[in-house]
């Protein structure tokens, strides 16, 4: 898709995440990171993330996989029996897209969330959106206008090249 265009990708990460397991299965960030370049001529992935110090070796793979992680402090509480931990990255993604607004062409957002309604709106008005990737066929229904520009596509038709599949440690196949 390299037309010259200068290619960013803004990703929330939880949405993304939690949106693949609720169909299923599991992301493989590698992959995914290498379906941007590939597919988009993504040059530069921003991944918005909660900070979990436990998570160390997550953040290492994750950047050895080319995304430019933004960190967000998490916040832990308690629901019934439940201990959730919140990281919301949403004012990050929309900070960073609009401090890095001069140094791409165009965006792609990668997020069902309908609180990014204003961010994706104002990137298509200014001819910046390339593509919203949802990822699943529930998203917010105020995104559903950018259907009608084709902006929309969805990560979970992507299950067959995009899942992650734990390694056996026969021979380094996947299991079946």
């Amino acid at each position: 898709m390299k037309s010259g265009n200068i290619i960013y990708a803004f990703i929330d990460s939880q949405n993304l995440n939690l949106g693949v397991r609720s169909a299923g299965w599991m992301l493989d960030f590698r992959k995914f990171r290498v379906y941007l370049k590939e597919k988009y001529g993504v040059d530069k992935a921003y991944l918005f993330i909660g900070h979990i110090p436990e998570n160390e070796k997550l953040y290492a793979f994750l950047k050895k996989s080319a995304y430019i992680l933004v960190f967000k402090p998490t916040l832990e509480f308690r629901k019934g029996h439940n201990q959730i931990t919140k990281g919301n990255v949403d004012a990050e993604l929309v900070l960073h897209t609009m401090i890095a607004w001069n140094n791409f062409d165009k965006a792609i957002i990668v997020s069902g969330d309908g609180d990014f309604y204003c961010l994706i709106d104002y990137l298509e008005e200014k001819n910046k959106l390339l593509k919203l990737l949802v990822p699943t066929k529930r998203f917010s229904g105020l995104l559903r206008r950018f259907n009608q520009g084709n902006f929309i596509g969805r990560v979970d038709l992507l299950k067959k090249s995009l899942e992650y599949k734990k390694k056996t440690g026969i021979r380094g196949r996947s299991k079946p």
